[in-house]
């Protein structure tokens, strides 16, 4: 019967030299069947193990494509490796060819000369994977594989280099043995110091020399986590102008002793720390930061000095200024503790007090007596809140000079009707009560909650809450049956107390809210929408908004722009009459309308319906106002403008170029009010220059018509 395999090899005799170039020759393949057919190539080697692991030639193709009768094949096969390790001198190769289709099978013989291999190849070393990550005190392992590729067994030396020796837990050295073409693993133990493992990345090398002098090396790395943190304190954090007590006028130092703002960094990281100013107060100082980075060595402490300057006074007691010193890092992977700091700064007048009290018992007296007989009728700090009553006849107003004034509305005027003094803080914010307006809420500085008796002019209640004192109170709301008054918090805390119970209670103080929430940012306004009052929208820093839905007392966060430490949504507005539609603003100087009727019954956005921010030339825009019906809507801010916008039926503005500038001032306006009598809307505002003002203009909205 005819061989239907025809192959030919194109050498007899093959010379190969490990850790020189491969070797390599052809076999050519004729198909002499009568049928297409595929091919296939196989090399044996005598004494070669085909369970070794490890491949020493190569085909290419590996598989004929199937070929015609009559058509020929060509295989290159490639030696890369001697067949027997360690084994030098002449061997036989057969070359086996073979068709399944065929189903017959060819064999060609050809000598192999393997000749002693060059002493650079005689060692391979490898690291299976070549980056490790950790954190400080993590015990890692690094396998390494080695290959003697040569013909002799050999003591292999192992060095770690490039880590710390006492990370290494046991050694940096090794001593394996290897057998020729034999192969083996070994593990290095790895544990960087807990407390001096710098967070960076730390390359080594594994280096391998055998007995021979032949060596071999690769390299790796090791990636430390950051960890820890840095802490912020400041000592002490009270100074006082001038730094030294002066006993005679005429010493006109306006500057503080420093304070000193410690950074201790308890983290792996080397990073670098800057501050920030912050607070209402600090527009009246100037300050001068040294240095204004302090570097943050990890273990150590760095210090910033910071010196404060105010204008002092010519008389009078003094000034009490509040500061926030806020830390800003360059790594923001380390976590920052007690990152803002509050610090107080008392100045004192250029004429020392006791001076201005020697002025004799006579001067007191005629003091007292032109004050008796020519009262102060007007705030004497920056007004911060402005309310106007149900019946749109009087304007309440709260001031940093810590009183609560009533004004008479009379036409185009405002009157002086009453004074509430609140003691000895900053009132930030006022309330009406919606049943009867004989109630006024005042949220203080110092994180109480104070409700005044109208018509009495007496305080008849403070909250209090034990673990929120010196708490700033940015916000207050009460329901519309005013059975419950809702506070927000600079902690992020909001609070629901209890006026129905509370008010009943003889007793002055009351700290026990019905409950309340801790949020993640400081918030700033309050608002609640819907037709019932079971959903309380919460704004403030961060831009972060979310409502509070009481009867399940969950809280679903609403989408806004994304906001830094630095951005604070300052103003919530609703209608009472649409009680879906609500108003923000920011100090980005965005203001936003929204429709919260889809939101509030389901998991869904709110309908956003209209977004500008060119009405105050991009300053933060400090208070926004609704009016009763939505028709209109007031803001006001950093600019000193009081803008005015019609809105349509749907809650939108009726015209993006209908805003109109009722009023502007030369100082930051706080607060604003709006209401509607008649034809005619009354605006209150109250701003920097200490001042209520009462604007009216004519309604000129033909939506509300």
């Amino acid at each position: 019967m005819a061989n239907l395999i025809n192959a030919r090899v194109s050498a007899q005799v093959l010379k190969f030299k490990p850790g020189d170039s491969p070797a390599a020759f052809e076999v050519t393949v004729i198909n002499d069947s009568d049928q297409f057919a595929t091919f296939q190539l196989e090399v044996l080697a005598a004494g070669a193990d085909g369970n070794q692991g490890y491949r020493w030639y190569s085909l290419s193709p590996e598989v004929s494509a199937k070929k015609p009768p009559g058509d020929t094949t060509k295989f290159t096969v490639t030696i890369l490796d001697t067949p027997v390790p360690g084994f030098a001198g002449i061997m036989n190769l057969t070359v086996r060819v073979f068709s399944l289709q065929l189903g017959e099978e060819e064999r060609q013989v050809l000598r192999l000369v393997v000749q002693e291999g060059a002493a650079a190849a005689l060692l391979k070393v490898d690291l299976p994977i070549r980056e490790f990550q950790a954190y400080p005190g993590d015990r890692i392992e690094i396998p390494v594989r080695l290959k003697n590729p040569g013909q002799q067994y050999t003591d292999v030396f192992l060095k770690f280099l490039g880590l710390e020796p006492a990370w290494l837990i046991e050694g940096a050295e090794r001593k394996l043995p290897l057998a020729p073409g034999g192969q083996t693993e070994t593990t290095f133990s790895c544990q960087p110091s807990a407390t001096q493992s710098l967070s960076k990345s730390y390359p080594f090398t594994i280096e391998a020399t055998s007995r021979q002098g032949s060596s071999a090396r690769v390299e790796g790395t090791l990636v430390i986590f950051p960890t820890g943190f840095v802490q912020l304190d400041c000592t002490p954090n009270q100074r006082i102008i001038p730094a030294e007590r002066a006993w005679f006028p005429g010493q006109r130092s306006e500057t503080a002793a420093p304070f000193e703002l410690v950074f201790e960094n308890e983290s792996n990281v080397a990073t670098s720390a800057s501050v920030q100013i912050l607070g209402e107060d600090q527009q009246r100082c100037t300050f001068q930061l040294i240095p204004e980075k302090a570097e943050l060595i990890p273990g150590e402490t760095s210090k910033i000095l910071l010196e404060a300057s105010a204008k002092r006074p010519r008389w009078g007691i003094g000034q009490q200024l509040s500061l926030d010193v806020a830390a800003v890092l360059s790594d923001q992977r380390l976590e920052l503790r007690k990152d803002t700091q509050r610090v107080e700064l008392r100045v004192l007048p250029l004429i020392p007090f006791w001076l201005q009290l020697g002025g004799g018992l006579l001067a007191l007296l005629l003091l007292a007596l032109l004050l008796k007989l020519w009262p102060h009728e007007y705030h004497k700090a920056p007004v911060s809140s402005v309310r106007f009553t149900g019946l749109v006849d009087h304007v309440f107003s709260a001031s940093q000079d810590q009183t609560i004034r009533a004004w008479s509305v009379d036409n185009n005027r405002l009157e002086p009707h009453s004074v509430f003094a609140t003691g000895n803080k900053a009132v930030r914010l006022i309330r009406l009560r919606p049943v009867d307006n004989n109630l006024v809420a005042a949220g203080l500085e110092n994180g109480e909650i104070q409700l005044w008796d109208v018509l009495s002019k007496k305080l008849i209640k403070t909250f209090s809450f034990l673990s929120q004192r010196d708490d700033r109170v940015f916000d207050l709301q009460f329901t519309r049956d005013s059975r419950y008054l809702f506070s927000a918090h600079g902690s992020g805390s909001v609070l629901q107390w209890n006026l129905e119970r509370d008010l009943a209670d003889e007793t002055i103080k009351s700290n026990k809210p019905v409950r309340g929430k801790q949020l993640n940012f400081a918030v700033y306004a309050l608002g609640l929408v819907g037709n019932t009052d079971t959903n309380l929208v919460m704004a403030g820093r961060y831009n972060l908004l979310g409502i509070w839905n009481l009867p399940s007392d969950k809280i679903r966060r609403l989408p806004y722009r994304q906001g830094g430490q630095n951005d604070y949504i300052e103003s919530i507005s609703t209608a009472d009459t649409k009680r879906n539609l609500m108003a923000t603003a920011d100090n980005q100087g965005y203001i936003t309308l929204w429709d919260m009727s889809q939101c509030l019954a389901k998991d869904v956005p709110c309908n956003l319906l209209d977004e500008w921010r060119d009405g105050h030339n991009g300053k933060p825009v400090r208070s926004v106002a609704l009016s009763n019906n939505g028709c209109y809507l007031t803001s006001a801010g950093d600019d000193g403008r009081v803008m005015l916008w019609p809105l349509e039926e749907n809650g939108r503005r009726a015209d993006q170029d209908a805003g109109r500038k009722v009023a502007q001032f030369s100082r930051h306006i706080n607060s604003v009010a709006i209401a509607l009598v008649g034809e005619d809307i009354l605006i209150t505002s109250g701003g920097d220059d200490n001042q209520v003002q009462l604007l009216r203009v004519k309604q000129n909205n033909p939506a509300c018509r």
